[in-house]
């Protein structure tokens, strides 16, 4: 896209083709059947795989892949989530991998080198859990974004005992289900999880999208959420916006309106000097 406003047409083509390039690599060498996988290690062995004794599925190959839109008009996507839900997911968040190495690795190092459930050994790495959220939300799955993103996030954390550390911050890492105590909290302000979060909330789920030619006004929420308003500064502008949701679905945008004027699709028309959009979201 950067390319096409330069102009750089060439370098336009040559990019695309290189992206459909990895694409169809990733589905023929990074699929394992239900899932994608981690990687391949030194030797050629794959990591994240079934064919695995331990460490059969991580997260971050699932995040990443249906983040990009990989697998999402073939089924790829939806299975990687599902083999997300089924393996990965428990009360307090999606662990990295599972199930936790028990013996070392000498060709995986670290993340075979700690206790089962901690830290990189499946427990939860809350910078990585939006990963999974925005997929589910690339799917048009509010539901399932919402509550994953309830998991972690410390207004919604019912034990603060049991999690320990400060209420009002996101924690590194929290005890996977294989550690002796699931649900305990480490590491708290050292994480990358709240600039994620605001990426997951702002972007995916309420759907605000800076994009080159206007701002993208996109929700994908769960059922019940009901109409709502937010206000956002984007360039020179700020943009007043309702989202009304009548037939309370997760995701879908059927008309949009920027100062009573009817617009296709989902961007507000950038118009340059211009300091204040009030704008009409209607889902269904």
């Amino acid at each position: 896209k950067l390319c096409d406003l330069y102009g750089d047409k060439d370098e336009a083509a040559f990019v695309r083709a290189e992206k459909q390039a990895m694409i169809e690599a990733v589905e023929k060498h990074g699929w394992d059947g239900e899932w994608f996988l981690r990687a391949y290690d030194a030797f050629g062995h794959k990591v994240g795989s079934d064919e695995c004794k331990e460490g059969k599925i991580y997260i971050e190959p699932q995040g990443m892949c249906v983040m990009a839109g990989i697998g999402k008009d073939n089924g790829m996507a939806q299975k990687a989530l599902d083999a997300t839900q089924k393996y990965l997911e428990f009360e307090h968040g999606i662990v990295l991998l599972y199930p936790a190495y028990t013996e070392y690795h000498l060709e995986l190092g670290e993340v075979s080198s700690y206790p089962p459930g901690y830290k990189e050994n499946g427990s939860v790495f809350c910078h990585n859990n939006p990963w999974i959220i925005i997929g589910e939300t690339v799917l048009g799955h509010g539901d399932r974004a919402f509550d994953l993103y309830k998991r972690i996030a410390p207004a919604y954390i019912k034990d603060q005992k049991l999690h320990r550390t400060e209420p009002y911050v996101y924690a590194q890492t929290i005890n996977g289900k294989e550690s002796y105590l699931p649900g305990e909290a480490k590491n708290s302000w050292l994480t990358g999880t709240a600039a994620w979060t605001f990426v997951n909330i702002s972007q995916y789920i309420l759907g605000v999208y800076p994009t080159h030619n206007g701002l993208s006004i996109n929700p994908c929420v769960p059922k019940g959420f009901g109409d709502f308003t937010l206000t956002r500064a984007f360039r020179e502008g700020v943009y007043n916006i309702t989202v009304k949701n009548p037939q309370n679905v997760e995701k879908g945008v059927v008309s949009l309106t920027v100062d009573g004027v009817k617009v296709d699709g989902c961007v507000i028309p950038y118009v340059a000097g211009k300091t204040e959009y009030n704008v009409i979201v209607t889902m269904g």
